[in-house]
């Protein structure tokens, strides 16, 4: 590649992190930053134009997916290659840990688990200031720079979570076009972190989100071909467990497996952002209205039934690992009662998900791990997995994972999606990819299935089972109103945050991301960006 032709500009530090910006975009960083987007900047494009096209062609032909008819498909004998030793044995993660709170990523990496999420998607703000922290902090836990962390050996395992295809970054311009937000975090990652944690076993090992199908899969797959090649890093040495958290993909998990397989760390399931897809894809059609979810939308509903099922039965023929999702219920400080009631939800769910095969799953709150632990030792004490136990298999059809749960909406449920979409505008104005609410931890796929629902709920005049009123935009308005007054919020960013929430249930066409919204639109890229100046160019 003829570096003189290329040509990047990165906005300037944040105020106060200048020693960690001049490390991570060192003038061999930028090159290596550049030579990544270029090489794959057309395949990038090219998934864009296809993520269109294929929603196209349901709005327009009412087409709905398929499983594909491959020969990957139909060969009994391929497999995925081994995972490396430290990846037997993942049976829980902690989940969206924001490299960017200093405090919580520190308090992970000392706790009882086989790994983190160390999550710069579904967790996390990507403000400028969000971006450095986080990449830096994951730079000082690899370098083992962090007070404690002595040996990346005697920490979890960091499952590092780039930002999924629909994230850009703004702060950083090649050739003249802002860079997909991936690619970004994946190559300061890579470059400054991959030949330590390979040397130690460690990694490089991702969770790849919001995977829309087997070609998406093989341009990652391509992407870690050339990075290895290009940091002189062992062939296979990065590992990838996909997020089955998109409805298209679930339809091609056997050929994203393929395409992954010499790099696959299985498949992973995520309800809330999946069950957000449906709408997202096939949301103007009536059929596909989904109730509310608090009342009639859980993992023991068919169409989410069988999606764990298909997910964990096609890693396990495979040789792949099967990932569950993550508890987001909090302990409480106090009350005891309150604080085991908690843990007993927490215990019956994720003791049905190991019943059904799962190898490992996630959860957010610390204070679970030591009953986790235990649940884990009461059914799988003697396997790091359960890939050794004979496959449970079942046929599953294209109408059980597309057969919507029958229920109505609850005025409640209408309440509580209005808030919680609300709440995380309202924290991401103020740089905060997750917070707390109702005793469970909410993020952007908590996010994205409350804005869904309500677009839907608006579009399609659903009726509120408890007083049979139509869900319109002004009873939406009403409601939101009603609680911002309630709660007296001393930040203007409240007002900011409901007038844009309006905006995004009542647009005429579905916006496929909450996040994509937000990270594009004028508001948020004012509120934190620190000055309009950028480096000069480097040739």
């Amino acid at each position: 590649m003829n570096q003189s032709r290329s040509h990047i500009t990165i906005s300037p530090s944040p105020p106060g992190l200048q020693h960690a910006y001049n490390i991570l975009f060192s003038g061999e960083a930028q090159d290596f930053l550049t030579e990544l987007v270029n090489t794959f900047r057309n395949r990038v494009d090219q998934l864009y134009w296809d993520r269109v096209n294929r929603k196209c062609q349901f709005h327009l032909h009412r087409k709905t997916p398929e499983f594909l008819n491959t020969k990957q498909r139909h060969d009994p004998t391929w497999k995925v290659l081994p995972v490396p030793p430290r990846l037997q044995n993942r049976k829980l993660d902690l989940g969206d840990v924001s490299p960017a709170n200093t405090q919580h990523f520190l308090q992970a990496l000392n706790a009882d688990v086989q790994g983190i999420q160390v999550d710069f998607d579904d967790g996390h703000c990507p403000s400028w200031k969000n971006q450095i922290i986080g990449l830096y902090n994951v730079y000082q836990a690899v370098h083992e720079e962090f007070y404690g962390v002595s040996d990346l050996n005697n920490i979890p395992i960091l499952m590092l979570r780039p930002r999924a295809w629909n994230m850009i970054e703004h702060n950083i311009m090649i050739d003249g076009k802002e860079t997909p937000g991936p690619l970004v975090d994946f190559g300061i990652i890579m470059y400054h972190n991959s030949k330590i944690l390979s040397n130690k076993g460690a990694g490089p090992f991702f969770y790849l989100s919001k995977v829309e199908g087997a070609s998406e899969a093989k341009l990652w797959n391509d992407i870690f071909i050339w990075t290895q090649q290009r940091l002189q890093i062992p062939y296979g040495t990065i590992k990838a467990c996909v997020l089955i958290e998109n409805i298209l993909s679930a339809f091609e998990m056997e050929e994203i497996l393929y395409e992954l397989r010499d790099h696959s760390l299985g498949l992973n399931c995520g309800i809330w952002d999946y069950a957000a897809s449906i709408i997202c894809k096939f949301g103007d059609d009536p059929n596909y209205v989904l109730p509310d979810r608090n009342k009639y939308v859980n993992m023991q509903k068919h169409f989410l039934k069988k999606y764990m099922q298909l997910v964990i039965q096609t890693c396990h023929a495979r040789g792949a690992h099967a990932t569950g999702g993550m508890a987001a219920l909090l302990v409480p400080n106090e009350n005891k009662s309150d604080q085991l009631n908690v843990i007993e939800k927490v215990v019956k769910a994720k003791e049905q998900e190991i019943l059904a095969g799962v190898d490992g799953f996630m959860v957010y709150d610390v204070k679970l791990v030591p009953c986790i632990n235990k649940l884990w030792n009461t059914y799988c004490a003697n396997n790091p997995n359960q890939l050794s136990l004979p496959i449970k298999y079942e046929h599953i059809t294209e109408r059980d994972l597309l057969t919507m749960p029958t229920g109505c909406i609850t005025y409640d449920g209408l309440k509580h999606n209005i808030e919680v979409a609300i709440l995380f505008i309202y924290n991401w104005l103020n740089g905060e990819g997750h917070f707390f609410y109702k005793g469970a931890v909410e993020d952007s796929a908590t996010a994205e299935i409350s804005r869904s629902q309500i677009w839907q709920w608006i579009k399609h005049k659903a009726i509120i089972e408890d007083n049979k009123e139509t869900v319109t935009k002004e009873l939406v308005q009403n409601l939101t109103n009603d609680y911002i007054r309630s709660r007296h919020f001393k930040s203007a960013f409240i007002h900011i945050a409901a007038k844009l929430f309006i905006d995004i249930v009542t647009m005429r066409y579905f916006p496929d991301f909450i996040t994509t919204y937000l990270n594009d639109n004028y508001v948020f890229r004012h509120q934190h960006a620190e000055n309009n100046t950028v480096l000069s160019p480097k040739l």
